[in-house]
């Protein structure tokens, strides 16, 4: 009997990871990286639900950090199998996971500062460069629509996703000699929407035993828009801000994100249609991601996009080194700068934010989801202070938000992804969402007229035994890693929220009321 664990990105969107174990062969589909609240990058540092030098292969959807940013922590805990991707994603790793291990080592290096400071133990980063190196040596790429069998009993193929570069539908074929009927799977890994700049619509043959789907815009559906609707929108926002004299910040996924901003600005920028500004992509990442776009440029879908041309315009600054990010603080108005990450919770755009953010004649938009507890979402969300590097600023800068970047599928193109992949005669899993996005979509095909009896709304670590053509056997729920209560809102945001209301209240009172408001917190915290 085939099992199946979701050791991620069950009630989140992020961390994801399933464990298949058919009794002779365990393997993983995907290994992301857990990102939002500070509570739940936690889990980056706990051991894994499984044994990584047990998993045998395991087979990548796509390169974003969420399903790939743990894959050196496996390999640093013994995991020496086959790591089977498409030859995109393969490109695409070959600078994102360094980038990622970087980030792992200064951020530790800097935060051990602070912890000797305070007396207190040093701490190791989750993985190191030597461990992405290590990793990458594993690769193994395919081609879409090729089966291929990592061992004995399995077989798999890739379909596009159409959500990134490389991105990829896995389906499963596992045969056992003891049980008749084969055993189908179809992981969706990320959909990416019907109109999308680079990509076809995603695409995978139908009839399954069972479905794992993502479900992140479960509960939403974006407005009707096609890409010159897009470019329009981009275009006022962009025009309005120019005038107002200050920069316009635009958090960024260095990935795909920033390469679609970059196709459309210069289009728009050609054409006339928005003032003649300098375009700074201050991502090293970024940039690289750029170069592989390029590379893979003749498999893009876009007529508009010229080979020869791609992403070179005039305008255009790809930045690269620390000191010229830094020069970019000079600017004080008319620039446009795209930098990563795409939720404000690491990289350079932290740096670009201090500058602007309190500026009222700046712009900060937002052209993608904001996970729970990540600054994007505090900043988005309408907070009129933030703090930033342990500082606090205020936030006057006009915030704005344009939803049709996104990469994922939206409500209707889910159900629409779903139906047409039926029937399915065992069960579908919905992962990769909220719970509240969950419930709607399950709600939602039923009313399609699916069977809601069959739609699975799986919990983190649970386990459910698969038979071909069956209803999957939960084997019940362990005690759970994550509380996906705190993934939108934990103590550190509380903590967060009372250190700027402190600041706001004692620089509002007078030195009398300043003094009896610090006696009485000193004599809560010493009644604790």
């Amino acid at each position: 009997m085939t099992k199946l664990t979701f050791c991620g990105a069950a009630g989140t969107v992020t961390g994801s990871c399933s464990l298949l174990d058919t009794g002779k062969h365990r393997f993983l589909i995907d290994c992301g990286l857990f990102q939002g609240s500070k509570t739940t990058q936690e889990l980056n540092y706990q051991d894994f639900p499984f044994d990584p030098e047990s998993i045998d292969f395991l087979i990548l959807t796509h390169a974003h950090i969420d399903h790939s940013g743990l894959l050196p922590k496996l390999v640093k805990k013994g995991f020496v199998g086959q790591i089977y991707a498409t030859e995109a994603t393969c490109d695409l790793l070959q600078f994102m996971l360094p980038d990622s291990a970087y980030i792992q080592e200064s951020g530790v290096k800097r935060h051990n500062r602070n912890l000797r400071r305070r007396g207190r133990p040093a701490v190791q980063p989750i993985y190191t460069m030597h461990d992405a190196d290590a990793t990458l040596q594993l690769l193994k790429s395919h081609e879409y629509e090729a089966w291929f069998s990592p061992r004995e009993g399995i077989r798999a193929r890739f379909w596009n996703a159409g959500h990134l570069l490389g991105s990829a539908s896995v389906e499963i074929k596992i045969t056992k000699p003891e049980e008749s009927e084969e055993l189908s799977l179809l992981f969706s890994g990320d959909i990416g929407p019907e109109e999308k700049a680079f990509h076809p619509e995603p695409d995978a043959p139908v009839g399954y035993d069972y479905i794992v789907c993502e479900s992140t815009y479960g509960n939403r559906d974006r407005d009707d828009y096609t890409l010159e609707k897009r470019r329009e929108a981009l275009r006022d926002v962009l025009t309005t801000a120019l005038k107002r004299g200050g920069n316009v910040v635009i958090p960024s996924f260095a990935v795909e994100r920033s390469q679609e901003l970059l196709h459309d600005i210069g289009y728009l920028l050609t054409q006339g249609q928005i003032p003649q500004s300098d375009v700074y992509l201050d991502s090293p990442l970024a940039k690289k991601a750029t170069e592989v776009f390029i590379k893979h440029a003749g498999a893009l879908q876009d007529v508009e996009v010229d080979e020869a041309r791609l992403f070179r315009h005039p305008r255009f600054h790809l930045v690269h080194s620390l000191e010229e990010s830094k020069a970019i603080n000079n600017i004080k108005g008319g620039a446009i700068i795209i930098s990563a990450s795409g939720m404000c919770n690491a990289g350079r755009i932290k740096h670009h934010l201090i500058n602007n953010i309190y500026r009222p004649e700046c712009t900060v938009l937002f052209v993608g989801y904001q996970s729970p507890g990540t600054l994007g979402h505090i900043i988005s969300s309408g907070a009129k202070e933030v703090r930033i590097h342990g500082k606090s600023y205020k936030v006057r800068a006009d915030i704005r938000e344009l939803g049709n970047y996104s990469a994922h599928a939206d409500q209707g193109e889910l159900l629409d992804w779903i139906q047409e992949r039926c029937p399915i005669t065992g069960g579908l899993f919905l992962n990769h969402g909220e719970d509240d996005a969950r419930q709607m979509l399950r709600e939602m095909l039923g009313s399609r007229g699916l069977d809601g009896d069959r739609i699975y709304l799986p919990q983190f670590d649970e386990t459910f035994e698969l038979i071909a053509g069956t209803k999957p056997l939960s084997q019940g729920t362990p005690k759970p890693r994550l509380d996906v209560t705190h993934t939108a809102h934990d103590w550190h945001n509380d903590y967060a929220e009372f250190m700027l209301s402190l600041t706001t209240t004692i620089e509002k009172s007078s030195d009398d009321e300043r003094y009896r408001l610090l006696k009485r917190l000193k004599e809560t915290i010493g009644g604790v």
